[in-house]
């Protein structure tokens, strides 16, 4: 096991007794005091010099390792075009493609007048210009307005996914006066391209309000009128323009059920006719009215479904995707988006499961999972379906930047574990009402600079029984020269909750462990959607065990096999994959040598407790609320990694976080390193890093994110000895 260095001394956090009580059950939480009482803002010195202290506790430990880190870096660097850009794609009046200039860490975005020459085109938005001096930088959007002649883009400049919305007039290259902070990011114009819709966060982050905002008024957006406030915590605010460009779909949803309202964006001074506005209530709240603002279904529990629009003549038609008549969704056409005209066209089923639709003028593009592997399925205009044939057996594939509905291809995105990123443009023809696809052109493969011979490297898939029948699906990758029974390394990694599955795709970066000699596995858990709908209820609320039990299933069958020795595995996961991380160390800690836990949820108890979170009320249909049940209070105590660590022996770990992380607080991987210090018996190296400005997706920059990574793959690589690459 890789030992703590006796020369150091870890942080201690002191410990202050602290109690909370629910249900008749008192539970004692000694380092509750980590949590500034003023947060979002993070003030508290003490807190801030106890991260600082762990902060530097891990550059002590690694200061030795620079060299090395240096030389995995450049080692990921090289897999990377630093030329690098994407293929063009045209909407409106212009064609935009995005490159990367070398030696910058951010994109430069262009245009030009639609179909010109590769000669003609202008820089619409620089983001290294707009990330100087800036420790975080995060574009959330960019939107052209559809006459062409602004441009309204969104910033997160700390990590905190506060935007900030500011718009530039593209032919004089003036910047406007204004300046919306505090929104979620999106941006959709109407059509005068004189109005813009966004969302607002509240303090606590919580996407609650559409506002429209008229070029020329109110520079801040004081009194820029409200179109939709959502009154519930637990509901969430989205807004997307159509396909057609033609509605504004705002979609207010938790977890497992959804309500989405439709505005026409043709609509002329849309937010500038007074009449139009009317009070919702009492209230100097104001809302559309019905005419203007169209409910499609109103919520009701567990009904989950999303819009989308495309032309196809005069009216053109809604797309829907919903799970009304069954878990796995299906797919449905309205003349008027209203429930009851819905006409069901493609239904999921055991076996099928839709993961998302987009809507073409001649035609309806069908993400779905059949028998667990992605598939294309285009719906022709006489109800019949057709899929996109995919040569390889494992992949992934999904659609890409389509941002025309009236085009005649489907732009696809395409990776598998051995194949790097590719675009793929499949033509789409109709002929007497059935549509089929042609023959793909491949529009870009991920570059790798330095080298990529696919021959030398295998992939496969096992199912793996775990402890309750259940068939848990493994993805593996390795060297052609690696074998069985050899006590390679391995690396397993796993995430398993929000029906969020892992997809088998390829990672240039990966390369560096598979040519030490290690195997890479992902463990596909219960709480993802790689099998379906029903895959990610048996994975959530009082099922939740299943995911743990999962993967620890997957390590022992693993070695059982041969693929790693005991005590031989590496685990990682990041957010509520760090939550399944802490819950199997917690239960079988002697299967790994290592753990990685990024900005890891495993704080659950207390978090699901405080209802003045922004996540917490929606988060309650995935975890339970254990502040009105007592069965949901019970449930996520017995297995709250934070909760239910013990005083026994743990592998080395390696933790991250983010002082301004709002989806996985600081306090969390905090908490857990304060006192696992504390319980842990053994002298294993434990070390946590805390990105001071930064959130939860760690550095922005794209070589400062690959030197994180390199930093992980190091404490890897000294977990099991391991040197240099063949």
């Amino acid at each position: 096991m890789l030992k703590a260095p006796k020369n150091l001394t870890p942080p201690v956090a002191p410990i202050k007794p602290h109690t909370f009580s629910h249900h008749g059950d008192t539970v004692s939480d000694p380092y509750f005091w980590l949590k500034d009482p003023g947060y979002p803002e993070v003030n508290d010195e003490e807190i801030l010099g106890y991260l600082r202290q762990e902060n530097d506790y891990y550059e002590s430990v690694t200061k030795d390792d620079k060299p090395q880190i240096e030389a995995l870096f450049e080692e990921i660097k090289g897999r990377m075009r630093e030329d690098d850009e994407g293929v063009p794609y045209s909407q409106g009046c212009y064609d935009f493609r995005w490159a990367f200039t070398p030696g910058q860490q951010y994109r430069t975005w262009f245009y030009r007048v639609r179909g010109l020459t590769d000669d003609d085109w202008n820089v619409l938005f620089d983001e290294n210009v707009a990330a100087e001096g800036l420790e975080y930088f995060k574009l959330g959007t960019i939107a052209v307005s559809p006459d062409g002649r602004f441009m309204a883009t969104s910033v997160d400049d700390n990590g905190s996914e506060r935007f900030t919305v500011r718009v530039k007039n593209l032919e004089t290259g003036e910047m406007l006066a204004e300046e919306l902070a505090e929104t979620s990011g999106e941006v959709v114009w109407a059509g005068d391209s004189q109005t813009f819709f966004y969302v607002k966060v509240s303090k606590e982050w919580r996407p609650y309000q559409v506002r429209g905002h008229v070029l020329g008024t109110d520079a801040g957006g004081t009194d820029d009128p409200i179109i939709y406030e959502e009154s519930s915590s637990s509901f969430f605010i989205h807004i997307h323009e159509t396909s057609s460009e033609d509605y504004l779909v705002i979609r207010a949803a938790d977890h497992v059920t959804a309500e989405n309202h439709i505005l026409d964006l043709k609509i002329p001074d849309l937010i500038r006719k007074k009449g139009s506005l009317v009070p919702k209530s009492a209230s100097s709240t104001l809302i559309f009215d019905d005419k203007n603002l169209i409910c499609a279904s109103r919520r009701r529990e567990n009904h989950d479904y999303s819009i989308d629009h495309a032309s196809d003549g005069v009216d053109g038609q809604f797309v829907i995707r919903s799970n009304k008549n069954h878990m796995n969704y299906g797919v449905f056409t309205s003349l008027d988006v209203l429930e009851e005209s819905w006409a069901e066209q493609l239904c999921g089923n055991e076996t099928r499961y839709i993961r998302g639709v987009q809507a073409f003028d001649f035609f309806v593009a069908v993400e779905d999972r059949i028998d667990g592997l992605d598939q294309i399925t285009l719906l022709s205009p006489d109800g019949s379906a057709c899929q996109i044939p995919m040569e390889e057996a494992v992949y992934e594939v999904g659609l890409a930047n389509n941002t025309e509905s009236g085009q005649a291809f489907v732009r696809l995105g395409f990776s598998s574990l051995l194949t790097p990123p590719t675009v793929l443009d499949v033509p789409v023809s109709l002929a007497s009402g059935k549509v089929s696809p042609g023959e793909p052109t491949v529009r870009k493969v991920q570059e790798i600079p330095s080298g990529y011979d696919r021959s030398k490297y295998r992939s496969e898939r096992l199912m793996i029984t775990a402890r309750d029948g259940a068939r848990v699906p493994v993805s593996l990758v390795y060297r052609a020269d690696w074998q069985k029974k050899t006590s390679a390394p391995m690396h397993l990694y796993g995430y398993g909750a929000y029906g969020l599955g892992i997809s088998p795709s390829f990672s240039a970066p990966r390369l560096s462990l598979l040519d030490r000699g290690f195997i890479y596995a992902i463990a596909h858990v219960r709480g993802g959607d790689e099998l379906g709908k029903g895959w990610y209820e048996s994975g959530k609320l009082e099922t939740r065990i299943n995911t743990f039990n999962d993967f620890i299933d997957v390590a022992k069958s693993l070695t059982e096999q041969g693929y790693a020795a005991s005590g031989g595995i590496s685990i990682s996961g990041g957010s509520a994959g760090g939550e399944l991380m802490g819950a199997v160390l917690n239960q079988a800690p002697e299967l790994f040598k290592g753990a990685v836990l990024h900005v890891p949820f495993v704080d659950v108890l207390n978090t699901m407790l405080d209802a003045d979170l922004p996540l917490t009320p929606i988060e309650w249909p995935e975890w339970g609320n254990p502040i009105e049940d007592a069965g949901a209070y019970a449930n996520i105590k017995s297995y709250c990694p934070y909760t239910n660590m013990e005083a026994k022996a743990y592998p080395p770990m390696l933790v991250t976080g983010g002082l301004n992380d709002p989806r996985v607080t600081y306090w969390e991987p905090a908490k857990w390193t304060a006192k696992m210090r504390s319980l842990e018996t053994d002298d294993n190296l434990l070390m946590m890093k805390i990105n001071m400005g930064a959130g939860h997706g760690g550095k922005s920059g794209r070589f400062e994110r690959y030197y994180e990574v390199a930093e992980e793959y190091m404490f890897l690589l000294n977990c099991f000895e391991v040197g240099s690459a063949d």
